[in-house]
């Protein structure tokens, strides 16, 4: 009974480090259209270095093809190159940070 106490507590232990582990940054609900546009062109201009691929027209993640949509994934993108440092998920404050995975259908958002 101890030993299967044991390997229960173990593998619980190890799903809470797991799902505690992963973060994303996605835009704020409340954020303006100008901030996202703003955070959007900033996480994928040359300097930043976001993948924005995947929110191009042919993209896994165009659809939906929404301005808070694409901003949150390239604000993801960002906050991963960026190894979810403090203050990488910002954007001028159109951003958070969340613990549930954003990801959809074929869009997924990287984690760390």
């Amino acid at each position: 009974m101890f030993m299967l106490t044991f390997v229960i507590t173990m593998i619980l232990m190890n799903v809470m480090i797991v799902r505690g582990d992963k973060t994303w940054c996605v835009a704020k609900s409340e954020a303006t259209a100008q901030q996202l546009i703003d955070g959007l062109n900033y996480a994928c201009g040359p300097a930043a270095g976001a993948d924005c691929g995947p929110i191009q027209p042919s993209g896994s993640c165009y659809d939906p093809n929404t301005l808070q949509s694409h901003a949150s994934y390239a604000f993801n993108s960002y906050y991963q190159i960026k190894k979810q440092a403090n203050g990488a998920c910002d954007f001028s404050g159109s951003a958070n940070v969340v613990s549930n995975d954003p990801s959809y259908g074929k869009c997924v958002y990287p984690s760390s």
